[in-house]
C-alpha cells in the first residue's frame, strides 16, 4: 500500500505530510518515503511522533515540481491499545468539523434507548441510507451539520455525522484516516472509531471497504487532524495524487452487525 503525490511549489514552503503507516504496536512494517524535486535532487522527510502512533512527516520544499512516494508492506495484527481517560474525554467533544452540541435533542430521541451492542451498525446504517456518496459534494469548510441537510458528501463527510450522532449521546468517537484494501473509489480513506463495551470499534457508514482489512494512517478529533497534505508556509498546488491498497490475501467478509477493532 502506499501513494503518490505531485506537488508544485511556488517559492519555498513547507508542508506537513501524514501518508505513513502508523506504527502501531504489533504491526511489521516495511516501507519507503522519498521525495525528489525536478531537479532530482532528494530531499529528506522530518518525521514527528503523533498521537495514536501516527507519524506526521514535515518537507521543505524548494519552487518547481516534486514527486512524493511513499510504499509500504504491513504484516501483522495491531495490539489493541488500552483507554486513556484523557481520549475518552477529548473525543466527547465537539470539535471544528464536528459540531455535535448541536445534535443532543435529535440524536437521543434517534439512539437514546439503543444498547452498547447495536449502537453502532445501527447509526452506520442510519448515516448510511440517508446520505448519497457524491465525489465534490462538500468541501474543505463542509461540517456534520452541512452534511446532515445536503444529504450527500464522501467518506470524510460520512465519518464526521457518525462521530456528531455518537458525540451528541456521550459516546466518545474519534477519525481515523486509513489505507482501505478493496475501497472503490480507492483513496485516503476515512472512518470512526468509537468507544463501546469497553475498546475501541470501527464504524464506517460508507461500507466502501472491509474494516477488517483496514490500516490506520492518522487519528483525531476530525479531519482537521488528519489531513494527508497540510501547507504550513509558502504557496503549493497538489496537482495528482494516487492511492494504492491491496490485501495479497484477498478481501475479508465484513458482517456490519459485529463489532471490528482496528487491526
Amino acid at each position: 500500500m502506499g501513494a503518490e503525490l505531485g506537488i508544485t511549489a511556488f517559492g519555498e514552503c513547507q508542508l506537513e505530510l501524514q501518508i505513513a503507516v502508523a506504527r502501531t504496536p504489533g504491526l511489521d512494517v516495511t516501507e519507503q518515503f522519498s521525495v525528489v524535486h525536478e531537479s532530482g535532487a532528494e530531499i529528506t522527510p522530518v518525521e514527528v511522533a503523533v498521537p495514536h502512533d501516527g507519524r506526521l512527516h514535515l518537507v521543505t520544499l524548494p519552487p518547481g515540481f516534486s514527486r512524493v512516494t511513499y510504499q509500504a508492506q504491513v504484516r501483522g495484527s495491531a495490539e489493541l491499545p488500552e483507554p486513556s481517560l484523557a481520549d475518552l474525554s477529548l473525543y466527547r467533544r465537539p470539535s471544528r468539523y464536528i459540531e455535535s452540541d448541536t445534535f443532543g435533542g435529535f440524536a437521543v430521541s434517534e439512539f437514546g434507548n439503543v444498547s452498547d451492542g447495536d449502537l453502532l451498525a445501527a447509526v452506520s446504517s442510519w448515516v448510511g441510507t440517508r446520505l448519497v456518496y457524491v465525489p465534490g459534494s462538500s468541501g474543505p469548510t463542509t461540517g456534520a451539520t452541512d452534511t446532515l441537510l445536503s444529504g450527500a458528501g464522501v467518506c470524510r463527510d460520512y465519518a464526521h455525522l457518525v462521530i456528531a450522532l455518537l458525540r451528541a449521546i456521550r459516546v466518545p468517537a474519534r477519525l481515523t484516516a486509513v489505507y482501505a484494501p478493496g475501497c472503490d473509489p480507492m483513496d485516503f480513506h476515512a472512518v470512526v472509531e468509537a468507544f463501546v463495551s469497553g475498546a475501541w470499534y470501527v464504524v464506517d457508514a460508507t461500507a466502501l471497504a472491509p474494516r477488517t482489512s483496514l490500516v490506520r494512517i492518522a487519528t483525531g478529533r476530525d479531519a482537521a487532524d488528519t489531513a494527508f497534505m497540510t501547507t504550513v508556509t509558502g504557496n503549493v498546488n497538489l496537482d495528482w495524487s494516487s492511492v494504492t491498497a491491496v490485501a495479497d490475501d484477498g478481501l475479508p467478509t465484513d458482517d456490519l452487525n459485529q463489532l471490528v477493532a482496528l487491526h
